[in-house]
């Protein structure tokens, strides 16, 4: 981790720290227990200077009387429910522009906060005020890692999880090229450059990958923090679930539906937008090759439990 001394501010970086309004933005749907634990964990942060946003996109579980009852704090945007991931965290993001955000931290109910993660990922920002920031991904028992960032190779369109980098580097991060959106915290500055979540390509998966991509093409640094932790349940996604539970229903589900990793279309939108230009046809072909046929070979296993 940082050296703690880096939260030991003077009184003018104090008041200059505190200017700058953090907004945390989580849109939800169903699992209400996943985001009563999320919001609990939210709660016991030693930074606590922060507004919560939670775009409920049409829960049937009761997940807003919960929030209303236990979570008075909480700015609850109750929503239809056709908005999935992007639109619903573009609302939230928006109303805290509004508010008065300066940053926002975009996160998932999945996830599990160390008590220090937003100070550690604000500790980070200090030095590193207009990069995009995440931490590392622990398993949410065993508290293996299993999430470095992530690197994409333009040039055979392979994704690669950054692990090895983690804590090897005496400044205690590492560069990435595309970065998961369940918890990251961005500059309102990227989304004044860069727009917003592509809702209308990407409403669920690949719109967090697509966004980080046109930050760094623009210039933005996508940092990995080696001192900022959140637990996580690798296999807790219904994507996951179209992956372990093969059939040639969840084959097309994968290929074409909404919560498919290897939907098509997005990946063909994705790298049209994002691949540089001489890479563009083989990063297609090999990408193709990879969601048509990986389908039947990959064993997903829970990440983290080996150990």
């Amino acid at each position: 981790m940082l050296e703690r001394s880096l939260s030991l501010y003077t009184e003018e970086h104090n008041d200059s720290y505190h200017k700058r309004m953090l907004f945390i933005v989580t849109p939800v749907f169903n699992r209400k227990d996943f985001t009563y634990s999320f919001l609990q964990s939210l709660k016991k942060q030693t930074y606590d200077d922060f507004k919560v946003i939670i775009v409920d996109d049409g829960s049937t579980d009761s997940t807003s009387d919960m929030i209303v009852e236990n979570f008075p704090e909480v700015i609850l945007l109750r929503e239809p429910g056709d908005l999935w991931w992007s639109e619903a965290t573009n609302i939230g993001v928006k109303h805290a522009i509004k508010l008065g955000a300066s940053k926002i931290m975009t996160m998932n109910n999945d996830t599990l906060l160390d008590s220090n993660l937003i100070q550690d990922l604000l500790d980070y920002s200090l030095q590193h005020p207009n990069s995009l920031l995440m931490p590392i991904g622990l398993h949410h028992e065993t508290e293996v890692l299993i999430d470095g960032g992530w690197n994409i190779n333009w040039k055979t369109a392979q994704y690669r999880n950054m692990l090895d980098l983690v804590n090897s580097s005496e400044h205690k991060f590492h560069h990435v090229n595309v970065a998961p959106g369940r918890c990251l915290l961005i500059p309102v500055k990227v989304f004044e450059e860069i727009g917003f979540f592509d809702a209308l390509n990407f409403p669920q998966a690949v719109a967090d990958f697509d966004f980080t991509a046109r930050a760094c093409n623009k210039g933005f640094n996508i940092l990995v923090c080696h001192g900022a932790r959140i637990k996580i349940y690798p296999l807790d996604s219904g994507s996951v679930d179209i992956i372990i539970n093969k059939s040639l229903k969840n084959y097309f589900l994968h290929l074409f539906g909404k919560k498919g990793l290897g939907n098509l279309k997005w990946f063909i939108m994705f790298s049209i937008k994002n691949a540089p230009r001489r890479y563009l046809l083989t990063f297609l072909i090999f990408g193709i090759i990879r969601r048509v046929v990986n389908y039947f070979t990959i064993k997903p296993k829970e990440r983290g439990l080996e150990s």
